[in-house]
């Protein structure tokens, strides 16, 4: 809570100056903490498969042949800051089950049992507004999981968040016993909506570092 002021007398403006003023902020661009987007993106556990090795260079699409299992997914938003300032260089990771549900990963199962023509993760660089985008597939339920895509935001080489992302309307978000124990605005800000484009579909998950 702000501490309380004292304030010296003062003339007030007079109301038409007030909508003199107001009518030239309607012409300003109103940054993203205006917008009601200040509070920090929600961190989520890590789960068990945190990629072993990524590349040396980004991997901007987890795809690497046909994926006539399941539909692709563009998967694009935006990293910035609580006041609203883009982080230019973040550095993005997701990694995700493939369409066999498996995690490319030693600790989940044998390598022929997991989807050949899927990464399994990969991480780009954010550009100077802050924007990143991946070519990766729809995500998949497991047991005992709703589909979801994990993330985590680098800044300077120091882990700033680690969460999940959800897809609105699964109907495996109910019965998720990680989801549920969200409070509702923070699956909010966690689920996204999965727009059909072309053969797959668009999903845009902006982040707010703290």
């Amino acid at each position: 809570m702000e501490p309380h002021h004292r304030f010296p007398d003062v003339r007030w403006p007079s109301r038409r100056r007030v909508l003199a003023a107001l009518a030239a902020l309607g012409s300003v661009a109103i940054p993203l903490r205006s917008r009601g987007a200040s509070a920090p993106t929600p961190a989520m556990t890590e789960g068990p498969f945190y990629p072993e090795r990524f590349s040396a260079s980004p991997s901007p699409s987890l795809v690497r042949g046909p994926i006539d299992r399941v539909p692709a997914l563009r998967l694009e938003g935006r990293v910035g800051d609580s006041s609203g300032a883009p982080l230019a260089g973040a550095r993005v990771e997701i990694w995700q089950c493939d369409a066999l549900g498996r995690y490319h990963h030693s600790r989940d199962g044998r390598p022929e049992d997991r989807d050949p023509n899927f990464a399994g993760f990969g991480w780009v660089a954010t550009d100077a507004q802050g924007r990143y985008a991946f070519e990766t597939i729809r995500p998949q339920p497991y047991s005992g999981r709703t589909p979801h895509i994990h993330l985590a935001v680098l800044v300077d080489g120091r882990r700033r968040l680690v969460t999940q992302v959800f897809v609105d309307g699964e109907p495996g978000n109910a019965g998720d016993f990680l989801y549920r124990l969200l409070p509702a605005e923070a699956r909010r800000r966690l689920t996204m909506v999965a727009t059909p484009a072309g053969r797959g579909f668009t999903g845009r998950f902006d982040v707010v570092l703290a």
